[in-house]
This record gives structure tokens, C-alpha cells and sequence, in this order.
């Protein structure tokens, strides 16, 4: 019994000389018995040497408790505070949201400290707040300022989508807060907006620099990495760590109740690394820190640093350290298992501390070895569809600039600091201002109010266009069979595509002023159509795959016929046209329009989807009069 108060002593030491480093983020301490890390033997040294001896020797050990039947000791404490939500991005909940659990049943603040106070008694010495979105409970910051009081707690940090973060985190520094992971999944404003269902991309940013001028650092940003959807933007994030003391973390796409997960969705780390190195060839692999779910890399001569958490091709089971508390209370020992068992159900009750204990201590002890379930699902799985390779991708210019954003972000960031956000938020949303006229390639001396940047020539017939006797995609036979185009040369290709979407006045209306409920119709179908182009191959079964150059998708409101004209063009080299992405990427683009508006109107009509134009190719051109 002697030794547990010789343990808090020990703590009590340790904590008090390395309160905190110069960044503003707590240092933090190993377990007695535990490699130190190189920043803290400077601080360990203060402690006389005798002294020192004597509390190592008589330090209690890890509990029981919390140690698994594998000997993994649990340090690491997960409390969500809310289940509700600001966004609903796309891989993480269904767009109508969750039923929510009534207030009454879920953890009061006085419940909340009490379960932390329990579990650092114990020996957790990290804590991080999750939820839902945790900075939308009125009282974090007063939650945060109690944990900090927590003899022996090290680190308190907080994983938020970043909305609220620029007005909270003053306060949340002071009272304590040690660490912050942020939710980012694109770079491009219009793409933020499709995938969390809402807005906010400029608030998210304001919350980095805020959190970089607080000193946090690095400052973890968490990218989920999903296929056909944001992979091409991996160079984009790295670029960010060059001049920014930022930790970008590529998350490996996960399986979760309502986010219709496929794995044809997923890129794995071992693919997003071969990208990463194709551009970096000096990248470098750090040190893996014990416990640590993420892969940590450099590259040399960058402030910050990038890393995988590579949850489904590799997972780190055998060293999880992880608790989780939902916001009702019930206690997970592991993110993907379904047990769970209610502390609040026994706290409520009033359970003891040696109850709650033993309580905790069986779930801990039924901890598996690994989510097996999950894999089973990725063994044997095909192998990864085929994408645009990423040296093409990096053209494709869906709703962005020329030039690259992370190089125009860089720059501001260099210009001064800490730089004014306004002119920041003005050149990150400048793609993103709410005009009616719609295109997905952006140029800076482009007049907005023009659909086409370029000026249109009227269209003639270039001749009559050869044309064959028989259908190319039918063998002799008569089956279903892939034109060889091997023996084609390369030339370079440009098709046109159209469509119309009749909406009728009231969702015309509607789109016009950008009043639906479901969010920006016009950006949603641009973003749809680009998406389309660059995955034809995989909707049109005989299609060659094509590394599509350029993509363009543009939209205009024709309020004679309460219209949308939808415009698709799309620009390769290879052995094979591209007619059939601007086709797909045009009908897309009115399918998403028709879906966004369906609520207000069944009686949309689709029309005229029609090649436009064609270039390149030994059949010559085509241009419809």
C-alpha cells in the first residue's frame, strides 16, 4: 500500500519541472521502466540522483487493471464529449446524421471527471476529447481546466473539425489544452464543401494558423484518403509541411456504420508512399514512438512532417494502449469491436471506486488480440482499381488554380508572420465565391461571369467524318470484346461534351440563389462530372482506362428555358479518344443536378447529352454544326 503514494510522488516530481516547453505543447514523461525520450533527460537530470533511484525503485507498477491479457498497459484515455456534429462528411456518417441519445443518458461534466479522475489514478497519463464535434459542448474549456488539475494526467489533447477552433483555442491553451489533431480532407474549397456536406473551409484554416501562432507544435492534420476523391491531392498536403510545422496524417479509409464503405475506396500506405517518393526520393523514415498508430516520415530541410495511419494494411494492434468512452458512457477497449459496457449505467447506480474498477478491469481483460473481423474483409480483396497516375492527376484541374494551392498558401504563410487572415481567406476562397456561373478549371484572369475562358469558335464540320461497317467492341463471334489499340500511336486527344437540365421554375429558382437544403447544386454536379471523367473506365465496361490531362466542367443558368447547360470537356494523350469521359462527365454532372433538386421537383428532365466535338485520332475530327 506504501508504494502508491510513493508513485504519485514520483509523478509530482516529474510534473512539476517540465511543465510545459516553449512550443506551448506539454512534455511528456515515460513510465517508470520506460526508454526515455531525448527532450526529457535534460529535465529528468534536475531530479537528484539518489532521490531519483530511490522513487523508481519504489513506484508502483502499471495497474492490473487496465493491463490486458497480451500485457498491454492501456495509458491512453478517449472521451467523446458529444455525439452531435457540426459536419456530416461522407466517410464517417449518413447525410440525414445520427439518432442522437437522449440528454438525460448521456455523461454529466461531474461524470465525465470522475471517470478520468479514476482512470489517472490508475495510470492513464494521456486524455484526448473526441465526440462527435467536441468543441460544440458548451463547456470544454471548463472540462479541459479540471483534467488539467489531474496529478499525474501529461497530456490533454482534442480532436476537432477545426469550425470553432479559432474562436476556442485561446482559452483552451490557457486552461491546459496540450495538443491538437485537426480534420482536414481537401485543400480545395468546393471539395471541402462535397464531402462534409457543409461549409466552412475558411474557418478550418483559421483554426491551423491560430493554433501555429499559439505555438502548438506540430499541429496534427488528419486526411482521410479516399479513392477517385481526394488521392490526388497527397503532394499537395506534403508541400504544406515544407515551410509549416505541421504532422499531415494520411488516414487509411476505414469501415463505419453508414459511411458504405468499399474497398475499392481505400489507398493504402504502401501506395500513397510509392507517390509520395516518386516526388520525394529523399523521404525518410523516423523512429516509431512505442504505442504510436502512425508511420512517421521526413523529408529533409521541412519544418513538419507527414505520417500513415495505416489502420487497415497494417494494423498496430499488438501495441495499442487505447480506451474509449462514448459520450452515454459506455466504456470501448477497442474502436472497431462491438462490446461495450456501461459505466454510467454502474456510476449511476452508485458504484464504488473498487467496483468501477473491477467493472473496468473485465473489459480490459476480454480485450482481443486484434479487430480480426476488419481484415478479413481486406485479405484477398482486388487489387487496388486503377486510378489516373499521379504525375497526370496533378493536371486535372478540378475547381483549382494552375498553379499548385499548397505553393500559393506556402508563400502567404512566408510572407509574414503570423500573416492577416483576411488576405489569406480571400486567396483561399477565391475559388469558392458563391457565382452563379460555374467552371472547374479556374484562371486568374478569367472573367467570372463568362462560362468559358477561352473564346468559342462557332462550330463547323471539319468533313464527313470515316466511319466503319461493323461495331468495334463485337469480335466475329459476336461477343463483347476491347478494341486493341497497341498498334495506335500516340496523338493528342480534346472531346466536348453537353447536356441540359430542365428543372422547371421552382428549383430553378432555387439553385439560382443557392437555397437548397442540400447545398451548392452547381458545385456538387461540377465536382460530380470531374469525378466521372477520370472514372469512365470503371462505369463503361469496354472503355480503355486514360490518363485524362485536363478535365473541365462547366455550368451555366439559362433562365429562358429554367435550364442548366452543362459543358464537359476533357483532354488527353494517348492511343485512344476521349469522347466517352466528356459523355460520362457531362451525364454525371446532370444526375448529381437532378439528385440535389429531386426534393423540390420530380418533373426534371435530361436532355440533349450529346457529343459536341472531337480532336486528335486517325478518324479524323468531329465538330456537330
Amino acid at each position: 500500500m506504501a508504494a502508491q503514494p510513493v508513485s504519485r510522488m514520483l509523478r509530482r516530481v516529474l510534473r512539476s519541472s517540465v511543465r510545459s516547453c516553449s512550443s506551448g505543447a506539454l512534455v511528456t514523461q515515460p513510465h517508470p521502466g520506460e526508454p526515455s525520450q531525448p527532450a526529457v533527460e535534460p529535465l529528468l537530470s534536475q531530479v537528484p540522483s539518489g532521490r531519483r533511484r530511490f522513487l523508481r525503485e519504489h513506484a508502483a507498477p502499471f495497474s492490473a487493471f487496465l493491463t490486458d491479457s497480451f500485457g498491454r498497459r492501456h495509458s491512453y484515455l478517449r472521451i467523446s464529449l458529444t455525439e452531435k456534429c457540426n459536419l456530416r462528411c461522407q466517410y464517417c456518417m449518413p447525410e440525414e446524421g445520427v439518432p442522437l441519445t437522449p440528454k438525460a443518458d448521456l455523461l454529466t461534466t461531474e461524470e465525465i471527471l470522475t471517470l478520468a479522475r479514476l482512470f489517472v489514478k490508475e495510470g492513464v497519463d494521456k486524455i484526448r476529447l473526441t465526440g462527435g464535434e467536441p468543441l460544440i459542448r458548451p463547456d470544454v474549456v471548463d472540462i479541459v481546466a479540471q483534467l488539467h488539475q489531474l496529478e499525474g494526467l501529461r497530456t490533454i489533447g482534442i480532436t476537432t473539425n477545426g469550425i470553432n477552433l479559432a474562436r476556442l483555442l485561446p482559452q483552451l491553451q490557457e486552461a491546459g489544452l496540450s495538443t491538437i489533431n485537426i480534420s482536414l480532407d481537401t485543400l480545395v474549397p468546393a471539395k471541402f464543401e462535397f464531402i462534409v456536406r457543409r461549409k466552412g473551409f475558411r474557418k478550418v484554416m483559421e483554426g491551423i494558423h491560430k493554433a501555429i501562432e499559439l505555438g502548438y507544435s506540430p499541429v496534427k492534420v488528419n486526411c482521410v484518403v479516399m479513392r477517385g476523391l481526394n488521392e490526388d491531392e497527397l503532394l499537395d498536403f506534403v508541400a504544406l509541411t515544407e515551410g509549416l510545422p505541421l504532422d499531415v496524417r494520411f488516414i487509411e479509409y476505414m469501415p463505419f456504420d453508414g459511411n458504405k464503405w468499399n474497398f475499392k475506396k481505400m489507398v493504402s500506405y504502401k501506395e500513397m508512399l510509392d507517390t509520395l517518393r516518386q516526388q520525394w526520393p529523399e523521404l525518410e523514415k523516423l523512429p516509431e514512438e512505442e504505442s504510436s498508430t502512425a508511420k512517421a516520415f521526413k523529408i529533409p530541410g521541412f519544418r513538419g512532417r507527414v505520417s500513415f495511419i495505416t489502420s487497415m494494411s497494417e494494423h498496430f494492434c499488438g501495441t495499442c494502449n487505447r480506451l474509449r468512452i462514448t459520450a452515454d458512457g459506455n466504456l470501448k477497449v477497442c474502436l472497431f469491436g462491438n462490446s461495450e459496457v456501461s459505466l454510467r449505467d454502474h456510476l449511476r447506480a452508485g458504484a464504488s471506486e473498487e467496483e468501477l474498477l473491477r467493472i473496468i478491469g473485465a473489459a480490459v481483460g476480454r480485450k482481443k488480440r486484434q479487430h480480426a473481423e476488419l481484415f478479413l474483409m481486406c485479405q484477398g480483396s482486388p487489387p487496388a482499381v486503377p486510378s489516373i497516375s499521379f504525375r497526370d492527376s496533378l493536371h486535372v484541374q478540378g475547381l483549382r488554380h494552375r498553379v499548385s494551392f499548397s505553393s500559393q498558401m506556402v508563400t502567404l504563410w512566408k510572407g509574414g508572420w503570423p500573416p492577416q487572415i483576411p488576405l489569406l481567406a480571400q486567396r483561399w476562397l477565391a475559388s469558392a465565391l458563391p457565382q452563379r456561373h460555374h467552371s472547374s478549371h479556374l484562371d486568374s484572369d478569367a472573367n467570372p461571369k463568362c462560362l468559358s475562358p477561352e473564346p468559342r469558335a462557332p462550330a463547323t464540320p471539319s468533313g464527313p467524318l470515316p466511319t466503319s461497317d461493323q461495331l468495334t467492341h463485337v469480335d466475329r463471334e459476336g461477343q463483347a470484346a476491347m478494341v486493341d489499340v497497341g498498334g495506335k500511336p500516340d496523338t493528342e486527344r480534346v472531346a466536348v461534351a453537353s447536356a441540359v437540365v430542365l428543372l422547371g421554375p421552382v428549383a430553378y429558382k432555387l439553385v439560382q440563389e443557392n437555397q437548397l437544403k442540400k447545398g451548392d447544386a452547381l458545385v456538387v454536379a461540377q465536382l460530380a462530372g470531374v469525378q466521372a471523367a477520370k472514372l469512365t473506365s470503371q462505369l463503361i465496361p469496354l472503355c480503355h482506362h486514360v490518363a485524362l490531362s485536363h478535365v473541365q466542367v462547366q455550368l451555366e443558368l439559362d433562365s429562358t428555358r429554367h435550364a442548366v447547360l452543362v459543358r464537359a470537356s476533357c483532354r488527353a494523350r494517348g492511343p485512344t479518344g476521349v469522347e466517352m469521359e466528356a459523355l460520362t462527365s457531362a451525364a454525371v454532372a446532370a444526375l448529381a443536378l437532378y439528385d440535389m433538386c429531386k426534393a423540390v421537383s420530380r418533373d426534371i428532365v435530361l436532355a440533349e447529352i450529346k457529343l459536341v466535338s472531337k480532336t486528335g485520332g486517325q478518324r479524323g475530327d468531329f465538330h456537330r454544326p
